[in-house]
């Protein structure tokens, strides 16, 4: 990968961005798309993207969410002692000893997840799965309202955790679920500014996926955007660690390439055409099945307005929803260079109507 766009993807991953409260990756991203050339907005949702247009009639959206799982203070007690609620789906057995990050009114506070020490159960707790209310975070204060001085009801946060480069090209971190799909789409408009496509191609960093079973960001802007054709890029299961049952779950594997989703809200056309794509770009790729549901954008994207055309590219991913989540950096290289190759091979003609 280049350095400038790996130093690009760790900045965007240090940044704070759980579900409804993704502003400063969104800035980052906006800044990023702004350097490369591109025409760059945002919306009430939160939703950002970056369009290069281009001379043809087809209008590519390549769709990336950019929130991350995270957790919101919900009570503060008298001795300063804060609950807190998830954002997004989590194992709270996660969150024990861990630090966080809380984005307080004036700036980050940072405070420890607190449970009873394993010497001060009771037997048959020590046995027990861990739970949220059971949890709380200390930022060190002696009174609820000192804690009031930073941090009020309702404040985000994330577990704190930093980028980490592993051998053999991996990246590990938190919110790599998914900042990547929305640095993969934006690496796509950077080399459709070196060779450009017919079509006008839509990079965006949707909002808020993480929590929605209403179509989140996605569904506004593919209202408002109304593409003839989408790709939504996310993360999959990688099934190559211990303990994975590739009968139940498949067979993905880091540095395998990008993951082809079909059935549920995938347009088979547009599968079709991504595969061939890949076959003719020499990257080499998986297929999913997805008999009901994706549990992506690509629901949000393929059900707005009158349709449209949707495809559903994910990147294999380890430890996923967790503060060290892992991928591999040729995976993201070649999911760009495959959407690339895919909007230059759309032209007027194309056609995604079943017939």
């Amino acid at each position: 990968m280049r350095p400038e766009s790996l130093a690009f993807l760790k900045s965007l991953l240090d940044l704070p961005g759980p579900s409804a409260h993704e502003r400063a990756p969104a800035r980052r991203w906006r800044e990023e798309g702004s350097g490369m050339g591109a025409s760059v907005d945002a919306d009430t949702t939160g939703n950002s993207w970056a369009t290069r247009t281009g001379t043809g009639a087809q209008h590519l959206v390549l769709a990336g969410h950019m929130d991350e799982i995270g957790i919101m203070v919900s009570y503060i007690d008298d001795d300063g002692y804060i609950s807190f609620e998830t954002i997004g789906g989590w194992d709270a057995q996660v969150f024990v000893g861990q630090r966080v990050l809380l984005l307080g009114r004036s700036g980050t506070v940072t405070g420890v997840i607190g449970k009873k020490a394993i010497h001060l159960m009771e037997r048959d707790d020590r046995e027990k799965a861990s739970k949220v209310e059971d949890l709380w975070i200390d930022v060190g204060a002696t009174s609820r309202d000192e804690v009031l001085t930073r941090l009020r009801i309702g404040d985000p946060g994330v577990l704190a955790s930093s980028v980490l480069e592993f051998p053999n090209g991996r990246l590990v971190s938190r919110s790599i679920d998914n900042r990547i799909g929305s640095f993969v789409v934006l690496e796509a408009l950077r080399l459709l500014g070196e060779k450009p496509a017919s079509a006008t191609v839509t990079a965006v960093a949707s909002t808020r996926e993480e929590i929605s079973a209403t179509g989140g960001g996605a569904r506004p802007l593919a209202t408002r955007l109304r593409p003839t054709v989408a790709i939504v890029v996310d993360v999959t299961h990688a099934t190559d660690c211990p303990g994975m049952d590739k009968r139940k779950h498949g067979d993905y594997r880091l540095g395998g390439g990008p993951v082809l989703s079909r059935g549920a809200a995938v347009n088979e056309s547009v599968f079709e055409m991504l595969a061939e794509t890949a076959e003719g770009e020499n990257i080499p790729y998986s297929i999913e099945a997805a008999g009901r549901d994706t549990r992506t954008d690509a629901e949000s994207i393929f059900n707005s307005g009158e349709g449209v055309a949707t495809g559903l590219v994910s990147v294999p991913n380890r430890y996923m929803h967790s503060p060290n989540e892992m991928v591999a950096l040729e995976d993201l290289e070649r999911t760009a260079r495959l959407l690339a190759a895919f909007a230059r091979r759309l032209d007027d003609a194309s056609d995604f109507v079943p017939r």
